[in-house]
């Protein structure tokens, strides 16, 4: 219901670099924006930065910065400029009046990955949840889209405001039923997990694209879908194995990232009770990363916010044959 990024489109990228943040870490994060984008479909023709200590109020970046993409974009048109923060509903508003094309932020280019990923029922109705969530306060500029895809002009309650608060209503009523739904799925996996009691349970974490699921077929002799691009597996995936005389529980669960938005993490939560529930939890990390310990850092804050931390961890250093390469 916001706009979809399709084959062959192409995009700008935009980054603020706040308050301590160096040039160093912020290409960083344009590089792992970058990827994002190119996981999504779409083909990245410039990045634009931008110190700032606090983010304008109406367009996120300043106003010379919004002349100069704006004069760029006048010789090389795209279809999205991605801005590497979550925008407030009027920053997007006024960035696509100023820039001419349709404003993507992190979420939801997050989001949308998601989606296209999601597998099971569980993931994607946590998706679709957070999906309507992060929706419903920037209805104000999108009800049109909404109407264009009811099927043109034909509304129940007329146009503008009151068809946005019917709209509003609608995304509000899914919202609902999604919750009820993802409870029923939760309460199914509970009973599931009582009945592997006495067995021992061993989660794979990490960032994003560190090899989880690699290492997950390695064990369990599985076939889950790995591939070199964030979030391939957003699905849990749980196999019993046999190792040296020892039975246990491995669970894959989804990566994490930096600024992962804060509806997924709490949809996903009860995709994580695996993370819970474990015993042990084995910490993929991609040694090869220029930027490996800051990952680890964002894969332990998320894991506290989960309520999971302080668990007995194995830090499993993969990819170590891409960094011999490298030297």
């Amino acid at each position: 219901m916001y706009e979809t990024a399709l084959p062959s489109q192409k995009c700008i990228l935009v980054s603020v670099l706040g308050k301590g943040v160096s040039s160093h870490e912020a290409m960083e994060h344009l590089q792992e924006l970058a990827f994002l984008a190119e996981t999504n479909g779409l083909e990245t023709i410039k990045t634009f930065t931008q110190r700032l200590e606090h983010p304008e109020n109406r367009t996120f970046i300043g106003k010379g910065k919004v002349e100069e993409i704006r004069i760029f974009l006048e010789q090389t048109p795209v279809d999205f400029a991605i801005f590497d923060d979550q925008l407030s509903p009027s920053q997007v508003r006024n960035l696509e009046k100023e820039l001419g094309c349709a404003i993507m932020d992190r979420s939801s280019l997050i989001l949308e990955i998601f989606l296209k990923r999601a597998k099971t029922a569980q993931a994607k109705t946590q998706v679709e949840l957070a999906r309507y969530q992060y929706m419903l306060p920037r209805l104000t500029r999108m009800w049109s889209h909404l109407e264009r895809q009811r099927g043109g002009g034909a509304t129940r309650s007329g146009s503008g405001e009151s068809q946005l608060e019917s709209d509003k209503r609608d995304i509000r009523n899914q919202i609902d039923i999604l919750k009820e739904k993802l409870k029923k799925i939760t309460l199914q996996n509970e009973t599931q997990r009582k009945h592997r009691d006495g067995i021992a349970r061993i989660s794979l974490v990490g960032y994003t694209n560190v090899g989880k699921s690699t290492l997950m077929n390695l064990l369990a002799k599985a076939d889950i879908f790995a591939e070199n691009k964030l979030f391939a597996t957003v699905d849990s995936t749980v196999r019993k194995v046999h190792m040296d005389g020892v039975n246990f529980l491995l669970a894959d669960t989804v990566g994490f990232i930096r600024k992962l938005p804060h509806q997924l993490v709490e949809c996903f939560k009860s995709t994580l009770e695996e993370v819970r529930e474990a015993d042990v939890l084995l910490h993929v990390i991609d040694i090869s990363h220029p930027t490996f310990e800051d990952q680890m850092e964002v894969v332990n804050k998320t894991l506290t916010e989960i309520g999971a931390s302080g668990k007995p961890t194995i830090l499993v250093f993969n990819k170590i044959d891409s960094l011999i390469e490298e030297l």
